[in-house]
């Protein structure tokens, strides 16, 4: 029997995400998760009308693939991909698998070749400006697992997160968004940490449920390079299906003149490398997802953490929130300030905004987990 759980989830996907109509085609993505699952979102699809595809892929064939992958067979597939992609208005992303290593050894320069021939095209060119999508992981024991809690505890947190009241969350954001667009000056203070640059004139972006689930987050973006300081990550960071520990990035006028980690300093570096715009920072957040509270090394859920902050190396997104820079990687990386985590503070224009996690200004606590939580 299906889990009415999923018939709720699929309805906000349909409803409240996309807000899919007769006058669409949607694009299901879905990796790894049972058929079931994916035919349910199907069922919701249709009954707005829409013209539905579908494409089933596994992560374990797709590593197959890519370690295997020369140039020119991933050239068509991103031809393929991107003349589909440029078919459809919505598109939703569903993400599963049972080990999130899955990709973990497929060699440096491959995952650097396919970020350049097709992630650029095909998601940052043509998805994610030219559709209305939304992206979500699927829960699994392999997540549960990453989040240290039994399968049937982590299935109820994943489907109450996924499906809390969007519409509370939208309203009081936008304060936040309010006060986001006027600033010019950040300063981001806490243990390792004390960077500086400006947002004049980016915009912001807040997020409550219409382009990820879970979601909880408003996004900015520096102005390309006025960043300077230090910033120290208290998160680990799964990216290209490695664990990045202690990742610490030394910025002067924008760019990423030191990187270390844990470990793993030639890899970051090697990322870092991918291209000219990789070592500026395409993204930055605040995320206040009041029931994500701790890291479980997966982006979607970790830079909605309540009290966090991410600042991110490589491509921005076109529009409010963006700053022009290109680059075929988009790397989250998630700091905690919440007094568990080091704590530490966000001041605009000289004034705090944010402590330890919590916000102070009156007309910003409305986003704080004990008032959004509810």
């Amino acid at each position: 029997m299906l889990d009415s759980r999923v018939t709720k989830l699929a309805e906000l996907l349909v409803n409240h995400s996309i807000k899919l109509t007769s006058d669409d085609s949607v694009l299901i993505h879905a990796f790894d998760v049972e058929d079931e699952c994916v035919a349910e979102v199907v069922r919701a699809c249709q009954s707005k009308g829409a013209r539905v595809l579908v494409r089933l892929e596994s992560n374990v064939v797709r590593r197959q693939l890519h370690l295997g992958m020369r140039e020119a067979n991933a050239q068509i597939m991103a031809d393929t991909e991107k003349h589909e992609m440029e078919q459809m208005t919505s598109y939703i992303s569903l993400r599963g698998g049972a080990n999130y290593a899955e990709l973990g050894d497929i060699p440096s320069d491959i995952q650097a070749m396919w970020a350049r021939v097709y992630s650029t095209p095909v998601v940052f060119e043509t998805r994610v400006p030219k559709t209305r999508w939304v992206a979500l992981r699927w829960p699994s024991p392999g997540m549960a697992q990453q989040a240290g809690m039994s399968t049937a505890a982590f299935e109820k947190f994943f489907f109450d997160v996924c499906t809390l009241d969007y519409r509370k969350m939208e309203q009081a954001s936008e304060p936040l968004k309010e006060l986001m667009d006027k600033t010019d000056r950040v300063h981001l203070v806490g243990p390792g940490t004390d960077l500086t640059f400006s947002i004049k004139g980016i915009g912001s972006v807040p997020c409550s449920g219409h382009r990820n689930i879970p979601d909880g987050e408003c996004f900015s973006c520096p102005i390309r390079e006025s960043v300077n300081g230090v910033v120290q990550y208290n998160t680990v960071s799964l990216y290209q299906g490695t664990e990045f520990k202690d990742i610490r990035f030394v910025v002067k006028n924008g760019r990423i003149v030191e990187a270390c980690a844990t470990g793993q300093e030639d890899k970051i570096n090697h990322i870092l490398d991918t291209d000219e715009g990789a070592r500026y920072f395409g993204e930055w957040s605040l995320g206040y997802n009041p029931f994500v509270l701790h890291p479980m090394k997966d982006t979607l859920f970790d830079e909605k953490i309540a009290g966090s902050f991410h600042l991110t190396p490589g491509n921005a997104y076109t529009g409010p929130g963006g700053n022009g820079n290109k680059s075929s990687i988009h790397w989250d990386i998630v700091n905690i300030q919440r007094p568990d985590y080091g704590g530490g503070e966000v001041h605009f224009d000289g004034k705090l905004i944010r402590k330890d996690g919590l916000f102070v200004l009156p007309e910003l606590e409305g986003l704080n987990p004990d008032k959004l939580g509810r």
